[in-house]
């Protein structure tokens, strides 16, 4: 298997998983992430984050899985004994929604959880990502700002097999709730995007938000803190952490304790990176 730097990897939504020793990247790997059939999601391996081997196949869908086109942003979570994707799907036809995938192995083949969505069949929904929260283990996603206008980052509990949603959804805030925000204009839409939510607890257990809208320089990485925990009040920073060029990001801790913020940048078909940010530059 051909090794790979960092660098030479084009990845869309990178996220990254450690199992003990080994760092697995997973990530929006299509050609076209946007037209033509959806192939699947691949992942890459390292043992110090420089060198990579791979492509290896994570997810390959079955003959008759619901959706065909647009196989965006795969996290993997290791749950109890399991390993769990959650990944953004689309069929012509049928909404864009957040299905749940799992495999005893992070290293796959994973296979849907159940046959449909986990997120409402009637919602544009995307980027899905896991919150543990009082015993509760709670789907972050958006309600996308093509059908809403004004995007919503939503959170539902889902049952503790994660097959089904346990309540209702719930908006945590809006794309124009932050003061760094400006309406995109694409596709024939104008309104204000949330892309690529993913929460974090600081050292207190208090909990903050990453995540991706326009801002005045282009595609930029907001930040956004809990007051009360998940389904309290979300306060937001006046200006983006990454004001251009940085999409999608997530937070993980490496072997020697630091804590990276995984991004792809540029925001650019064919171009994307994995850029890796040391969190303490961005919150000292």
């Amino acid at each position: 298997m051909k090794i790979l730097k960092l660098s030479e990897i084009r990845i869309r939504d990178p996220f990254f998983l450690r199992v003990n020793k080994t760092y697995y990247l997973y990530g929006t790997t299509d050609y076209n992430t946007w037209e033509g059939k959806g192939t699947g999601f691949d992942f890459y391996k390292s043992e110090d984050l420089i060198h990579f081997t791979g492509p290896y196949e994570a997810f390959r869908p079955p003959v008759d899985f619901w959706a065909d086109i647009n196989f965006w942003a795969p996290e993997v979570w290791k749950y109890k004994n399991a390993f769990y994707m959650i990944a953004s799907f689309k069929k012509e036809g049928r909404c864009r929604g957040v299905q749940i995938l799992t495999c005893p192995s992070p290293e796959g083949p994973f296979l849907p959880l159940t046959e449909e969505a986990v997120t409402p069949d009637s919602w544009e929904c995307l980027d899905g990502t896991l919150v543990f929260e009082a015993d509760k283990v709670y789907l972050v996603f958006c309600h996308e700002w093509l059908q809403t206008g004004d995007g919503e980052i939503c959170a539902v509990e889902l049952t503790g097999d994660l097959r089904y949603r346990a309540g209702e959804p719930f908006v945590l805030f809006r794309g124009s709730d932050a003061a760094w925000t400006v309406e995109h204009e694409e596709f024939g839409h104008k309104g204000y995007v949330t892309d690529g939510p993913f929460v974090m607890y600081d050292k207190t257990k208090s909990l903050h938000m990453f995540w991706s809208s326009y801002g005045e320089k282009g595609y930029a990485i907001g930040i956004s803190h809990a007051r009360g925990g998940l389904t309290g009040r979300w306060e937001h920073e006046e200006k983006p952490v990454l004001d251009q060029e940085g999409g999608h990001g997530m937070v993980f801790e490496a072997i020697n304790r630091e804590k990276y913020l995984a991004i792809h940048g540029p925001n650019e078909w064919l171009k994307e990176r994995v850029q890796l940010i040391l969190l303490e530059k961005l919150l000292p």
